[in-house]
């Protein structure tokens, strides 16, 4: 069974204002088959915590060490922590001018795999992707986020979490900018992902109406860089009715 362990995570910022400590000793660990949602406000140190799994470049580690399987991710780039089993669905999806949707499935699940897949077996997955989250055909031809509307640049990032096939999925706010259906739509893709490879799943929220349509397992409550209170999927009902200001309380007592 894969697991991604994250321990003591403190990591900083370069910023206009100097070095800014954001993570500031986080500890989490996701097995394989689980669901876990990470909640809390704005600034807490949600998306700090995804960008620096994935590997990017403005967030430097200071201190703690995330593993997968047991292998050093810190030591990995980009590139080989995503042949290592890891995906990102980013909050705003990036456009890719000059590359098509359907080329850069192909390359990336090649990279992956380290053997590009058959065209026949290829392309009826890729259809049958993206009729299950209800994309037009002509999307595979279009490039890369160009022009797409927000709840379609979301979709796309779903098509690529059910192509790549993963071991751990990380979503960034993936419910954010979606109306109702389309977060039905991009729910159901994330869950049927999860049904068909047993990934685990990182589920970056600030609200509980994503939590409707894919069920965690866990919810960890983020607030100042770290987990202020982890508990079930009774902790986000909660939070729906209280929010958040009883940890800004404990947390300003603190300091």
């Amino acid at each position: 069974m894969s697991v991604l362990e994250i321990k003591n995570l403190h990591v900083n910022v370069e910023t206009d204002q100097g070095t800014r400590e954001i993570l500031r000793g986080v500890d989490l660990t996701i097995r394989e088959g689980e669901i876990h949602a990470i909640m809390g406000p704005n600034g807490s140190g949600k998306s700090t915590l995804a960008y620096t799994i994935a590997g990017h470049p403005k967030y430097t580690v200071v201190e703690g060490e995330i593993l997968l399987d047991g292998e050093n991710v810190l030591e990995m780039s980009v590139d080989e922590r995503a042949r290592a089993g890891m995906f990102l669905a980013m909050q705003y999806p990036v456009e890719i001018p000059g590359v098509t949707v359907t080329n850069f499935l192909r390359t990336a699940k090649t990279a992956i795999d380290g053997e590009a897949p058959s065209i026949r077996t290829w392309l009826k997955d890729v259809r049958g992707a993206m009729t299950n989250l209800r994309m037009d055909s002509g999307f595979a031809e279009r490039n890369v986020n160009e022009g797409f509307s927000g709840g379609e640049k979301k979709r796309n990032e779903i098509l690529q979490l059910e192509l790549l096939k993963p071991k751990f999925a990380v979503l960034d706010e993936t419910d954010s900018g979606l109306d109702v259906d389309a977060l039905k739509v991009v729910s159901e893709g994330v869950n049927r992902a999860h049904s068909n490879t047993g990934l685990g799943i990182l589920l970056i929220t600030h609200y509980t109406r994503i939590l409707r349509y894919i069920k965690p397992d866990f919810v960890h409550v983020f607030v100042a860089g770290k987990i202020a209170e982890q508990g079930g999927p009774e902790l986000a009902d909660r939070l729906e009715e209280e929010g958040y200001d009883r940890y800004h309380v404990a947390e300003s007592a603190t300091q």
